[in-house]
């Protein structure tokens, strides 16, 4: 009797096509991971440049109960950390600030622009102003514009109007 030897042989290596799956089901995950923490960063640095605008709003109030106003357009936020930017010499010796410690810019470095009376909800009440931060693409007047006013928007994007709002999201700081 003839007795015959099965060789087996033993593999020590991934084949080519068994690496590339395997790559490919890395680069997949991957993606999925990516694509769903890069949503999270930037909602946190829109919700964080939320909290700016409300933090310039606060010191705005106070500048307002120490001057008696707002500070004019031509003051703009510079008023907040600068006393010598108050236009009326007058006003100066009622100035308590400084009121921010540091020329706001947003999160994406550009300037946040002040402007009074409102241009976003279109009215000459002096009381009323608006904080804008060009967003991500730091163009004007795009979508994703953020501004002290956002939190009156209604699902549709239009503004609400209404005593229902108060807090530091309220029309002008009032």
């Amino acid at each position: 009797m003839l007795k015959t030897r099965l060789h087996r042989t033993t593999r020590h290596a991934l084949t080519l096509i068994e690496l590339l799956i395997v790559i490919t089901i890395l680069l997949a995950l991957g993606a999925l991971i990516a694509v769903n923490f890069l949503g999270i960063g930037d909602q946190a640095t829109i919700d964080l440049q939320k909290a700016q605008l409300d933090r310039i709003q606060s010191a705005l109030k106070v500048y307002r109960a120490n001057m008696g106003a707002y500070p004019t357009e031509e003051e703009g936020l510079t008023v907040l950390w600068d006393k010598s930017a108050i236009e009326d010499d007058s006003d100066a010796s009622r100035w308590a600030g400084p009121y921010l410690e540091d020329p706001p810019k947003d999160y994406w470095g550009n300037d946040i622009v002040y402007q009074r009376p409102s241009q976003i909800l279109d009215t000459e009440d002096e009381s009323v102003y608006d904080l804008v931060c060009f967003g991500p693409d730091g163009e004007q007047d795009t979508e994703d514009d953020i501004t002290n006013h956002d939190r009156k928007k209604n699902e549709d994007g239009d503004f609400e109007t209404g005593s229902e709002f108060s807090g530091p999201g309220d029309i002008g700081g009032r």
